[in-house]
């Protein structure tokens, strides 16, 4: 009899500390998840971009600067249609043909050089301007990040249905990649403010 409680009572007693540890253990697990817990943001950097007084900006000041210089080479096609209708006022073959023929010749020649040189030169100063402002809103991004506390953020873009195309549409499908972002924290506001009182 003796033997039973005392079996009994071990029994009990591994059950108890069984029960014990397992409660700890869950506690200190569900304390670990709680700090393990990532604090997670969300940012659409398109939407910066459309928003953005900054990127506005540019916009207008290059499409002022792209009108100039596209009045300027309407001229000079003007120019050389002139040219070519003076040519008529000459007889063929003589000095002062050969001469206009030679000046519309370069003119024609440098409306072309010119088209070439600004065409590249809008694609260089626009791949230079998006490159700076992605690292200005990258830093930013850390900086709003920093303040809020946050662990992670995430680039949340918005697909644009109806896709033009289908080709459009499994572009946007492969590259949009945060289907559900609940309990997320937005900072794409405090982002685009930030961006704008860098002037």
């Amino acid at each position: 009899m003796k033997r039973r409680n005392v079996a009994l009572t071990g029994i009990i007693s591994i059950i108890v500390l069984a029960i014990a540890l397992g409660t700890n253990g869950a506690e200190a697990e569900k304390q670990q998840e709680q700090k393990g817990c990532l604090k997670i943001g969300v940012v659409n950097i398109r939407s910066l971009f459309e928003n953005s007084k900054r990127h506005e900006k540019y916009q207008t000041e290059a499409s002022a600067e792209q009108n100039r210089i596209v009045a300027e080479l309407e001229q000079l096609g003007k120019e050389i249609d002139a040219g070519k209708t003076g040519l008529r006022a000459f007889k063929e073959g003589s000095d002062d043909y050969m001469n206009s023929v030679r000046e519309l010749l370069n003119k024609q020649a440098k409306l072309e050089a010119e088209q070439e040189f600004y065409k590249q030169r809008f694609k260089e100063n626009d791949k230079a301007w998006t490159e700076n402002f992605y690292i200005d809103i990258m830093k930013q991004v850390e900086a709003v990040a920093s303040k809020k506390g946050l662990d992670l953020v995430l680039e949340k873009d918005q697909i644009q249905l109806p896709a033009e195309n289908a080709n459009d549409l499994m572009l946007a499908i492969r590259t949009h990649k945060i289907l559900y972002c609940g309990g997320c924290i937005d900072i794409t506001g405090d982002v685009l403010a930030a961006l704008d009182s860098m002037e």
